[in-house]
């Protein structure tokens, strides 16, 4: 007779003391809860903005027109906002981005740990500080200084479609040049803190014979750290991304807000943003136009829930370490 195989005993999994098994249930409860609470802002969304969706169409994503006006038809078209975030988004991810790689670089392999704990601790305060407070640095300080930059751009480089302006009288000020140069103060701490993470778990040793190879910083940086770190560092990049399409209050302190399309003229005084137009318009529109300012936060939202998911994805991509 065949003895019946052994029973195969498996083996526990998780916590086990009674202290681990509550903190692992409490972060488990408040991880899960941060979903809920996205998916609750969302239905919230949805449902105040479907009266103006069902209305307006599919246009009001891609038209041109916002009429709220007594006695007129009610038109709300986001067009023009949702292509000046895109525009001043841009322009800041492209101002922060080297900002940012510069700063993690000095502070992973050219500072000391003191200095660079301070450098760390000075970048994160930046980040604490609130958008009310950069907004107003950027009208009262930064914007005179930028003007004479943009002057300056327009009078050696306004060939260049970017840096030409059409009447000069009503330019310099209020424009996407400047909101993208705030924009790009607010996310340079998310892109740094990103790509410092990034830096830090590269393998030292592979780094120091590219050097002891006879490599210099910058070919070991171009040739050897940026190529092995490239995915965490555009995942970075995407996450600031998403925190710049929703800034509101910052922009709509140093953007001279116009529903005419700007479609890159950089130095003109005029462009857009979502979040801008639904500050600016919040406080004195009609229940009708509250749908549409609703469904405008909708439009942004689902944006940036889509940026970050794949800035999430291409961090995790490129750290598989942290899988195991």
């Amino acid at each position: 007779m065949t003895k019946p195989a052994p029973v195969r005993r498996k083996l526990s999994a998780g916590p086990l003391s009674t202290g681990d098994k509550w903190f692992f249930r409490s972060t488990s409860i408040a991880a899960y809860f941060s979903f809920v609470l996205v998916a609750l802002v969302l239905i919230f969304l949805f449902l105040k903005a479907w009266p103006a969706l069902q209305e307006q169409g599919f246009e009001f994503v891609y038209g041109t027109k916002w009429v709220a006006e007594e006695g007129q038809p009610l038109i709300m078209q986001i067009g023009p906002m949702i292509w000046g975030s895109m525009l001043i988004a841009l322009v800041g991810v492209l101002i922060a981005t080297p900002m940012a790689i510069s700063l993690a670089y000095m502070i992973v392999f050219m500072l000391g740990s003191r200095l660079a704990k301070v450098a760390t601790t000075l970048i994160d305060l930046l980040a604490a500080l609130p958008s009310v407070i950069i907004g107003l640095w950027g009208f009262y300080v930064f914007t005179p200084v930028a003007i004479n930059w943009e002057t300056t751009l327009h009078q050696y480089l306004g060939w260049i479609p970017l840096f030409k302006v059409e009447n000069v009288d009503n330019a310099f000020r209020g424009s996407p040049f400047i909101a993208g140069w705030i924009v790009a103060v607010m996310i340079v701490p998310i892109v740094t803190s990103v790509t410092r993470e990034i830096f830090s778990q590269l393998d030292k040793d592979l780094i120091n014979g590219a050097i002891a190879l006879g490599g210099s910083r910058l070919s070991v940086f171009r040739k050897v750290i940026l190529p092995t770190s490239s995915g965490g560092v555009v995942g970075g990049v995407l996450l600031g991304l998403g925190r710049a399409l929703g800034e509101t209050v910052a922009i709509f302190y140093v953007l001279q807000i116009s529903f005419d399309i700007n479609w890159g003229q950089l130095l003109e005084s005029h462009g857009g943003g979502v979040a801008s137009w639904i500050l600016a318009r919040f406080g004195e529109a009609s229940s009708g136009e509250i749908s549409g300012l609703m469904a405008a936060g909708l439009v942004l939202f689902v944006i940036t829930l889509i940026v970050n998911f794949i800035a999430n994805t291409i961090v995790n991509r490129s750290q598989p370490w942290r899988k195991d």
